[in-house]
């Protein structure tokens, strides 16, 4: 029986993971099928589920479930920024994201907004008349002058650091005089009582306390209620239930002061009241909030200054004339003018003129290249000292800034496998602290001094207000967040925090030839003919078949050919064998070209002579596809691809780590053994099929080793996604890159060693995060409880350890942000 279901806030697959274990927790559920564009879930059982019996599944989630034909309730929420997406720092639903801002239902922070899609629209505006403002660019109506580009709205992170200020203000305008008055009240001749009673000054205290409890601090009972609720436990809970405590205890003296005993009353008759400590512990948690907001628009910086490598505007050129345009406003095919100085509008080619193009933002490369007609140019590089036109190819998100971008937030917002730890213990944590707290409470009734209600009443205040999983929670993904961002920076793009974190543990490097250890712009030297035909006649065969492939070698043949100014021909059934080579028609006769293996399999032999020829050019690095025309081999194209000057080093550093690298080549023996002998590799496949480089990967796998795989190509797809680690270069294919976790801009093995480098420094950072709050909380319950009182006479204030919670996030955040400065290169 199936039955289908809409689920209100299901927006991702984070949240469809948990919306499946809810649905899975009941015995008649066998299957689940999800519509996610819809928010819908088909529920297959064996006997029909009664409706009310899913709503009470779904009772303390943060999901509603309703009919297929109901219509889910519209909320009025807290305005958004426009076009931002908001998510919990703590990831505690792993990828799930929110199009409103507010708290996270599990764990109860503040949401924050996902950087790259907090870009607004570029408007322009005259700095000498401001009420003039244009989606356009040009000159003023009013003066002339050139308009500017408006200043953006404020930011998500600083309109949440704006609301906690003005509460942690309004906060501390109250709190201070209710601590004054509680600290003047412990002298013995406290010149305040002669002003008036005692009982009117607790009094004051409580009207104080009203705008720090209910409106400036009230959001952390909310999420203290929310978390008992939900029976997600989380720092929240304690702080609700710490200075909920204490703050009810005073209500309830001030008003009721019979009700205690001797030990709780001074020697006036009033009870003891603890407002003071409430609202302070309430107004130095809000600060440590407002430490925390300020903090976090500084670990997704890199996003940020990605972001703003795009210019706003751009010059398009059409009929001859030159017109500046916003940014927007470009489309594919249009003509766009760069001047020297000038940020590349958008990805393209170089259409006309030269100039060397600064790509270290993008690849982290410090050395300007050399562009010329033809060469590709990314949008957010900086132009040099020349002027070119370009030809718009890539636009909008399509962009390879804009992929950067999208590709740096999702691995951001990814569970490095380490945070499992972090999860489990913070399951616990919570609920221990709470029985830590209460056995507190229980040993100083017991075995404390007088007044041990007192005593046993603040230690147990204090143990609930210094522990803070918070700390814990954010140990790993502040990390992750800095780390992949400066990883964008540096060129290395991590699509998985868990690559970051497997990389280092990898025993075995599989590498491509061509356009990993090999630059990937071969050029042709020369055909060599058996003398059946000349050279030239050979090369209008190869170029016109090869104009039907899309192949770098084939490229390679077809720009030979241009540059020798002859004529191709039509080809007819042309054919492209994976691994192997291609075939067709030209002038009647069939034509194949490729490598021993297409031969083999069309029944060409190759005479000795000829084989002879090939190989002793092969010994020398090239690359020989033969040519046969009519079932006959007549010769073959010598095509060489230099050897990248960065490999040898690349490689020696890495097998340094103790790793094994082995390259695996689709070309023949010979010219495999030229380049791997020329860049120190020892073990070595040539001949290879892409199914090879997979069952290579499954091999080494099945053996326990952890493999990585790094290649260009499209025949580097199957053994990228089946690797422990796929490593794609930015300069391969777009199935390539897809099928990588992480890809390397500039398409140079040195960047693998530098991938090595930054996951190193990111897995020291997290665990320096993880062992400080460990640590922390290991010192400072016991520190609370007052393990220190028997030998010193010392305990600690449930202000103080408010103090130290709060301290205690912000010290690994700000230790998550020294990554930003950390040498990778």
């Amino acid at each position: 029986m199936k039955s289908t279901y809409k689920i209100d806030k299901m927006t991702c697959n984070g949240c469809k993971n948990t919306v499946d274990q809810l649905l899975r927790t009941l015995a008649e559920v066998k299957d689940t099928e999800f519509n996610m564009e819809d928010s819908e879930v088909t529920v297959t059982t064996e006997t029909k589920i009664e409706f009310k019996k899913l709503q009470h599944t779904f009772k303390d989630s943060h999901y509603k479930i309703y009919t297929e034909d109901a219509e889910i309730p519209q909320k009025k929420e807290e305005k958004a920024i426009k076009g931002a997406t908001y998510y919990c720092p703590m990831h505690c639903e792993g990828d799930k994201s929110y199009n409103q801002p507010g708290d996270c239902p599990v764990c109860g922070m503040d949401l924050v907004a996902d950087a790259s899609s907090n870009k607004p629209t570029t408007q322009f505006t005259c700095p000498m008349h401001p009420e003039i403002i244009r989606d356009e660019p040009g000159p003023c109506p009013e003066c002339g002058m050139e308009l500017v580009p408006l200043e953006s709205d404020i930011s998500a992170e600083e309109k949440t650091y704006k609301k906690l200020l003005k509460k942690f203000i309004v906060a501390t305008a109250f709190t201070l005089p209710i601590f004054l008055i509680a600290m003047i009240g412990m002298l013995e001749n406290n010149p305040l009582y002669k002003v008036m009673p005692v009982t009117y000054w607790n009094w004051i205290q409580l009207g104080l306390s009203i705008p720090v409890v209910f409106w400036a601090a009230w959001m952390f009972f909310e999420r203290a209620y929310r978390s008992i609720k939900t029976m997600n436990l989380n720092m929240f809970t304690l702080i609700g239930i710490g200075a909920g405590v204490a703050w009810t205890f005073s209500i309830v003296a001030l008003l009721f002061p019979d009700l205690f005993p001797a030990q709780f009353k001074a020697g006036n008759g009033s009870v003891h009241l603890y407002f003071e400590s409430s609202t302070v512990i309430l107004t130095l948690v809000l600060f440590g909030q407002l430490l925390e907001a300020k903090a976090h628009s500084k670990t997704n910086g890199s996003v940020k200054e990605l972001l703003k490598l795009a210019p706003n505007s751009a010059i398009r050129v059409e009929n001859g004339e030159e017109k500046t345009i916003s940014i927007d406003a470009i489309k594919v095919g249009d003509i766009l003018k760069v001047k020297p100085g000038e940020k590349i509008p958008v990805d393209g080619s170089i259409q006309k003129g030269n100039s060397s193009v600064d790509e270290s933002m993008i690849t982290g490369e410090p050395v300007p290249v050399e562009k010329v007609e033809g060469d590709n140019v990314s949008s957010g590089n900086i132009n040099g000292n020349g002027t070119f036109t370009m030809t718009a190819e890539k636009v909008g998100n399509e962009t390879l800034l804009s992929q950067i971008i999208e590709m740096v937030n999702q691995a951001s917002r990814s569970r490095a496998p380490i945070q499992k730890y972090a999860d489990k213990i913070s399951s616990y944590f919570v609920p221990i602290v709470i029985g830590i707290s209460l056995l507190t409470f229980i040993v100083w009734t017991i075995f404390g001094p007088e007044p041990k209600y007192v005593y046993a009443f603040v230690n147990a205040v204090a143990v609930l207000i210094i522990a803070c999983p918070c700390a814990l929670g954010l140990a790993t993904p502040m990390s992750v967040m800095v780390g992949v961002g400066k990883g964008a920076q540096e060129g290395v793009l991590v699509k998985d925090a868990a690559a970051l974190e497997k990389i280092n543990d990898i025993s075995v490097l599989i590498i491509d030839k061509t356009g990993t250890v090999t630059e990937g712009k071969p050029s042709v030297e020369g055909i060599h003919s058996n003398g059946d035909f000349s050279e030239d006649e050979l090369t209008v065969l190869v170029a016109s078949l090869n104009n039907n492939s899309g192949h770098p070698l084939a490229t390679a043949t077809v720009d030979f050919a241009k540059k020798k100014n002859v004529d191709l021909k039509e080809t007819e059934n042309f054919e492209s064998i994976t691994g192997k080579g291609v075939s067709g028609e030209i002038d009647g006769k069939k034509i194949h070209l490729g490598n021993e293996k297409l031969m083999a399999e069309a029944n060409i032999t190759i005479d000795e002579t000829l084989s002879e020829y090939a190989k002793k050019a092969q010994s020398e690095g090239a690359t020989v596809p033969f040519i046969a025309i009519d079932k006959k081999a007549v010769g073959f194209v010598i095509i060489k691809d230099a050897v990248k000057v960065s490999s040898q080093k690349a490689i020696q550093e890495i097998k340094a780590k103790g790793v094994k690298v082995i390259m695996m080549t689709g070309d023949n023996e010979f010219t495999a053994k030229a380049v791997a002998n020329a860049v120190g590799i020892e073990e070595f496949e040539a001949d290879c099929l892409p199914q090879d480089k997979m069952n290579k990967v499954k091999d080494l796998q099945a053996k326990g080793e952890i493999v990585a795989m790094a290649g260009d190509g499209i025949n580097d797809a199957p053994a990228l996604a089946q690797a422990d680690i796929g490593i794609a270069m930015g300069t391969g294919t777009d199935v390539a890159i897809e099928s990588a976790k992480i890809v390397l801009v500039k398409g140079d093995l040195n960047a693998i060693a530098k991938a090595m480098r930054l996951s190193e420094k990111v897995m020291k950072n997290i665990k320096q995060n993880l062992f400080f709050a460990l640590i922390y909380n290991s010192l400072g319950v016991p520190l609370a409880a007052g393990i220190l009182f028997p030998f010193f006479g010392l305990l600690l204030s449930p202000m103080i350890a408010a103090l130290a919670m709060s301290f205690s996030s912000v010290s690994v955040i700000f230790n998550a942000l020294r990554l930003r400065n950390q040498n990778i290169n």
